[in-house]
């Protein structure tokens, strides 16, 4: 190829770059061959806008937000939660330990029904035991899924992942959409909401028992016990899913509740917001969601953090336990470039409540359990260390430290399906406001966005100097 360029050219090029100058040059280049060398060109000039304009004003956030995915830009009305970094989640201004205190339990429970909370985030209310009751009632009527769609998820190959299968699993549920055939008929905008309520509580009843189909089929004998009109969801689900300890059950309803909602900026929870604010249905919305809340920088990080603890635990060999032992096993990991998952938060500045309540259910009901053990004395010594290391701006737990070893300890094992039971939880949140928003008119999401050269271009005119 050399030969088709002039001798002093070729001259010039030697060693590593000899490849890139050849390809550059060729008619026979590649899309992504030329795609690949003009990435380092693209990278520094993004990197010397950043170091001159970061901290200006692009419109309503700074350049440095607009390339650093929106962090923190308040511009997303989302009314069920709201997270703040000291004192972490609300829903609809009730802490985790208020709504443990104050939501309708089930009859010997100590931990909120998750049907107490989706009152509480439609409503702004407290329901009573009665209106909860009601619900799960009316629930279990909506939870009845069609022969052929359990046929369908039965069917699904067992390899592909669960979280694949539960998103089109809800996206089956679709054919009986209510908002959509209404909308297909015409209907006036101010009735947009009633149609949304009605997918959306028949899509959140539903969700156990596809998930159970999935667990089942992928993970045990495919066999799966038919559906209970009598329990609350989260003792269906266990039921469904093969467990039946009492503990295990309560787990599941606190589970649940607190993974159902943390504000309207989190992946799943914008993306349903997104999709619904172009009157996509319900189901196509929170199937959406569920594709957000796969990926490895969201849902997943349970999952993760499971990995990592049982291998931290091999890693220690035949050490025994111990706070010196363990804080030595952390400097290990941070000294060989790995993090310590399940610590920091984008939002939070504290020991996430979700953790926290999570390891009070742990001592109250789990002793002289390694994995379990080892997560409270890593409480104990990781965030003292993660300081000291002086990298993680947020040395404190968030809900993914625990959660993953609660599971393991009462006999569900299958990490791959973690996702899926989050994803369960998280419906309870995002449907409700997603509900909300077309009750209240919320008009279709449409931010602006800009190319790096309009950028450049609108810094050099209002900044002509450069930085100052």
């Amino acid at each position: 190829m050399l030969t088709r360029f002039r001798p002093a050219a070729a001259r010039m090029v030697c060693g590593k770059h000899a490849k890139k100058f050849i390809r550059a040059f060729s008619s026979e280049a590649s899309l992504k061959d030329v795609f690949s060398d003009k990435i380092p060109k693209w990278q520094k000039e993004i990197a010397d806008i950043k170091s001159m304009y970061g901290d200006k004003v692009l419109g309503t956030c700074t350049v440095e937000q607009a390339y650093g995915g929106m962090r923190s830009v308040k511009s997303l009305v989302y009314e069920t939660s709201l997270l703040d970094p000291v004192e972490g989640i609300r829903f609809r201004g009730y802490s985790i330990p208020e709504c443990q205190k104050v939501l309708p339990k089930a009859p010997g429970g100590e931990e909120p029904l998750p049907e107490a909370l989706l009152w509480l985030l439609m409503t702004g209310d407290v329901p009573t035991d009665s209106q909860v009751k009601n619900l799960i009632d009316d629930m279990n009527k909506r939870a009845v899924l069609p022969e052929w769609i359990e046929k369908t998820i039965l069917n699904f190959p067992k390899d592909l992942h669960p979280m694949t299968q539960f998103s089109m699993g809800i996206l089956a549920c679709q054919k009986e959409s209510q908002f959509a055939a209404a909308y297909q008929r015409g209907i006036k905008k101010s009735e947009y909401w009633t149609y949304c309520f009605e997918d959306m509580l028949t899509c959140i009843a539903r969700l156990p028992r596809i998930a159970a189909l999935i667990y089942r089929n992928v993970f045990k004998d495919g066999k799966i016990t038919p559906m209970e009109n009598k329990s609350d969801m989260s003792a269906n689900f266990c039921k469904m899913l093969g467990f039946s300890d009492a503990n295990f059950i309560e787990l599941m309803r606190l589970y649940l509740t607190i993974h159902s909602d943390h504000e309207g900026g989190n992946v799943s929870a914008h993306t349903c917001h997104l999709v619904g604010s172009a009157l996509s249905d319900p189901y196509l919305a929170l199937s959406a969601s569920m594709n957000g809340l796969a990926g490895p920088l969201h849902g997943l990080a349970n999952q993760e953090v499971l990995r990592f603890i049982k291998q931290f635990k091999a890693d220690m060999g035949s050490k025994q336990i111990t706070p010196d032992s363990v804080k030595e096993q952390c400097w290990k990991v941070l000294n060989s470039g790995r993090v310590i998952p399940g610590y920091g938060h984008a939002v939070l500045r504290k020991t996430d409540p979700r953790f926290t309540c999570q390891a009070e259910f742990a001592k109250k009901h789990i002793k002289n359990d390694e994995l379990v053990d080892l997560v409270s004395l890593m409480y104990e010594v990781a965030p003292q260390v993660l300081t000291e290391h002086g990298k993680t701006k947020n040395p404190w737990p968030n809900v993914d430290a625990h959660s993953g070893v609660l599971l393991v300890h009462y006999g569900l094992t299958e990490e791959n399906f973690y996702t899926v039971m989050f994803g369960v939880g998280r419906a309870l949140g995002v449907l409700p406001m997603l509900t909300i928003s077309r009750a209240l008119g919320f008009s279709l999401e449409r931010p602006k966005s800009l190319t790096t050269e309009a950028i450049k271009k609108s810094m050099e005119i209002m900044y002509p100097h450069g930085h100052t």
